[in-house]
């Protein structure tokens, strides 16, 4: 049976005392709520719901703090040695680095130590073999060699490190000479890649091989953290790294091998023909924040890999982009990017809306559309032939998309079902076919098409006698690419041939133009401040010279208002339409008044 106030509130009208019961009752269901919420999560996610503290179960958390004192002084060795553990502490060859009274979490100059030297490496580390580096620390004064009589265990603590890492060996070259040995090819190059390429090609080519690679800097960072935890409630991103001291329960100095800025192109192969390998070593404090950053920037960047969205060594690159970079140049181009972000969505924007609302063809080329969708094609299709990230094919996927919907604006698009096969028919629209647009545009791509198919046929064939592929369909791709990014000017030179020989450009998307204009000037920055090839950033200055001439000719050819816009209308019938509704707002007035 419900109680007294449920059985108002349920069999009682809505009148204002029955608001005050019912309140109520929502807020002590919200309270029961929340509590059985809170024992579940406690019982689930708690780490230490069945384990009791020292001291009474039910006493309060107990509190664990670091072991060693600010700015106190320390000692540090530091060994090289070829086995997991190491305890041959008179072994003075393996003791490659010593340190005395480092103030700890201090920024002075004194903090912060620094050594380089050569190291030469053994026979068994030339063969796959294993080094580490094995760090002590001790209060100063102290020992770390636990046979010593003098040595304490809540003085001195060790950590160990990889000094060579294990990675994949390089994939067998996939590209070859698809006409044998070529001109620009080595003998023993042609050789060495015919051998390979089956290898390369098989989809199940054994075991993956591992090389060893030697790590030519290690910087030693000493964490910054002073801070009191609860036992049991360490913070998931700092519990790994905490070193526990088992009969306290405090923990020792945090120290991160700080691996941030080692760059994959900086680690050192090792093999029989290497003699010696630099190795810089550092010491240094690092602020709390400063450590959780690059371990968060880290977990990104995995992240980031295991979706798809970045690819092996793309790190590499944005942070090349802060070591080896000017901050001042870095900060412009960081601007300079984010303009050139907000101009390209902006081109799209317009671009989208010009050719939705588009009725007429007139001045229009339509078959610089077709070759702007063919060009699109070719890139994305090369794009997905070289492994590309998902998020740029999905980038120049949704380009061949708009591409071919504008094809669709430009013409018409049926479908033939005459045949076994549906085919699509394309045919011209009225108003291009029906005015002098149509002859213009199709003497324009006549001769164009002769120089294009000549500098095609030439870079294709330079490039089958003197360079490598993986197949002739990867030749094919990279010919066509390498015609896009080099003659791509042609696409828009009909459009130039059509504003000639019309005297006009009232047609033109300027807006839009206007965009892409200033995207252009900002591709020309780029083309200075990054390392690109040099054909894209002859493309870049391509692009200026055709938009120099479409600025050229919007100030010889003035507008005239007897011709057609974008939209179908002309300045005239504008006129006409604000003068029609002027005269109707007018008429309106008398008659209200």
């Amino acid at each position: 049976m419900a109680p007294p106030a449920a059985a108002a509130v349920e069999g009682g009208g809505g009148g204002d005392g029955d608001r005050p019961p019912q309140g109520i009752g929502q807020m002590f269901t919200g309270i029961i709520r929340i509590a059985v919420i809170y024992y579940f999560a406690s019982k689930f996610f708690s780490s230490g719901g069945k384990q009791p503290l020292s001291g009474s179960g039910s006493g309060p958390a107990v509190q664990i703090s670091n072991l060693f004192q600010k700015s106190e002084s320390m000692d540090m060795w530091f060994y090289l040695s070829e086995h997991d553990k190491f305890n041959d502490f008179a072994n003075e060859e393996a003791l490659i680095w010593h340190e005395s009274n480092i103030p700890y979490a201090v920024w002075k100059p004194e903090s912060t130590r620094t050594l380089s030297l050569k190291y030469h490496p053994s026979e068994a580390l030339k063969h796959n073999g294993s080094l580490f580096a094995h760090v002590f620390f001790a209060r100063s004064g102290f020992p770390v060699d636990p046979n010593d009589p003098e040595y304490q265990p809540l003085a001195a603590f060790a950590l160990k490190h990889p000094v060579v890492t294990y990675l994949p060996k390089s994939k067998a070259n996939k590209k070859k000479s698809l006409l044998g040995n070529s001109k620009g090819t080595t003998e023993d190059e042609a050789v060495s890649e015919g051998v390979e390429e089956p290898e390369a090609d098989s989809k199940d080519d054994g075991p993956t091989e591992y090389i060893s690679y030697w790590k030519p800097n290690i910087t030693i960072n000493l964490v910054d953290d002073f801070t009191k935890y609860s036992k049991g409630s360490i913070p998931p991103n700092v519990a790994p790294y905490m070193n526990i001291e088992p009969t306290t329960g405090n923990y020792y100095p945090t120290v991160f091998f700080n691996e941030f800025w080692l760059l994959r192109d900086k680690l050192i192969a090792i093999n029989d023909t290497v003699k010696e390998l630099d190795f810089y070593l550092e010491v240094a404090p690092i602020s709390m924040t400063k450590w959780q950053l690059f371990m968060q920037i880290d977990q990104s960047f995995q992240i980031h890999r295991s979706y798809g969205s970045m690819l092996e060594g793309e790190a590499d690159e944005l942070k090349r982009v802060f070591v080896e970079g000017n901050p001042y140049l870095l900060g412009i181009t960081m601007c300079v990017s984010l303009l050139h972000s907000v101009f390209d969505f902006l081109a799209f924007k317009n671009d989208i809306q010009f050719w939705n609302k588009n009725k007429s063809m007139e001045g229009l080329s339509a078959k610089s559309v077709v070759v702007s969708f063919i060009c699109q094609l070719v890139i994305f299709l090369y794009l997905l032939d070289n492994d590309t990230s998902w998020m740029i094919l999905a980038s120049s996927g949704v380009g061949v998309c708009i591409e071919f919907w504008k094809i669709g604006k430009a013409m018409h698009i049926e479908v033939d079902r005459s045949g076994s096969i549906p085919k699509l028919k394309f045919s011209d629209r009225d108003s291009y076919a029906g005015n002098k647009t149509k002859e213009y545009d199709d003497l324009a791509m006549k001769y164009l098409s002769y120089v294009l198919f000549v500098l095609v046929g030439c870079s294709s064939v330079y490039s089958l006698m003197y360079e490598t592929h993986k197949s002739w369909y990867s030749w094919i791709l990279s010919s066509l690419t390498s015609c896009v990014y080099m003659f791509g000017f042609i696409m828009m030179c009909p459009q130039l041939f059509i504003n000639y020989k019309l005297q006009s450009v009232a047609h033109m998307p300027w807006r839009q133009m206007t965009y892409k204009f200033l995207n252009t000037i900002i591709d020309d920055l780029f083309a200075f401040v990054i390392k690109m090839p040099m054909l894209h950033r002859l493309s870049v200055f391509r692009d200026d010279v055709i938009f120099l001439i479409y600025l050229y000719q919007r100030w010889a050819y003035p507008v005239d208002k007897k011709r057609v816009n974008e939209f179908g209308f002309g300045g005239e019938d504008e006129d006409e339409a604000a003068a029609a509704l002027t005269s109707g707002s007018s008429a309106e007035d008398k008659k209200t008044n």
